[in-house]
């Protein structure tokens, strides 16, 4: 066997992981999953719940874009989901701009590209990865909605494939393959919009999958 060779089931055992994100993050109901799955040495929430991605307003202490920006240490793996909080706040959503350009942090797409390319530049051997936001029916913001920014959620969601796309970086696109939506959010969710337990062994096992593959 070439000695260089490391077993998919084995690619990260004993690596890190920080996962950045809204309550959904916060609540750490995936993350206890795919440590298990992945044989994950440690496991770092800094999920703020109610908090966007994007800056300003009320929770923008806890905006991700500044929990990022205030992160000091890398991990082997680092994961941003985000976006259902910018889409119920009405957060602007913003242009997708070329790499090294000056964003606008009050934008979610400005915010985006900023964050990820602070991590790029300082934990450049960290495997980031993106997650898009699930689908939901809460608050009368739903997959139908548009919000008073004008923008419906897969407006967001597709803004984070792009920027995958931008940067090279794997997106699992929970929005189109977690098979949580109007019809089974009472399953998956408490609220239509948290994760309850099966909602979150939902997530741990696609995720884990997709983490397997980084």
């Amino acid at each position: 066997m070439d000695m260089n060779y490391i077993p998919m089931s084995d690619r990260w055992r004993e690596s890190t992981w920080a996962t950045f994100g809204d309550s959904i993050t916060q609540e750490n109901g995936y993350q206890p999953l795919v440590q298990q799955a992945l044989q994950l040495k440690d496991v770092r929430n800094y999920g703020k719940a109610g908090c966007p991605m994007t800056a300003g307003g009320a929770t923008d202490e806890g905006s991700t874009c500044h929990v990022i920006k205030n992160t000091t240490e890398g991990c082997d793996i680092m994961t941003i989901f985000a976006g259902t909080n910018d889409f119920r706040l009405n957060k602007p959503l913003g242009e997708l701009h070329s790499i090294g350009s000056d964003y606008d942090l009050f934008t979610f797409t400005g915010a985006y590209q900023a964050t990820v390319e602070h991590l790029l530049s300082h934990f450049p051997l960290s495997r980031l990865n993106l997650w898009t936001p699930l689908q939901r029916d809460k608050d009368g913001y739903d997959i139908y909605s548009m919000n008073e920014a004008g923008f419906r959620l897969e407006h967001y969601v597709e803004q984070i494939r792009d920027i995958g796309k931008l940067y090279s970086l794997p997106v699992l696109d929970l929005y189109t393959t977690s098979g949580i939506n109007k019809l089974t959010l009472d399953t998956f969710t408490s609220d239509r919009l948290h994760p309850n337990e099966a909602g979150y062994r939902r997530i741990g096992g696609i995720a884990a999958s997709f983490m397997m593959g980084l």
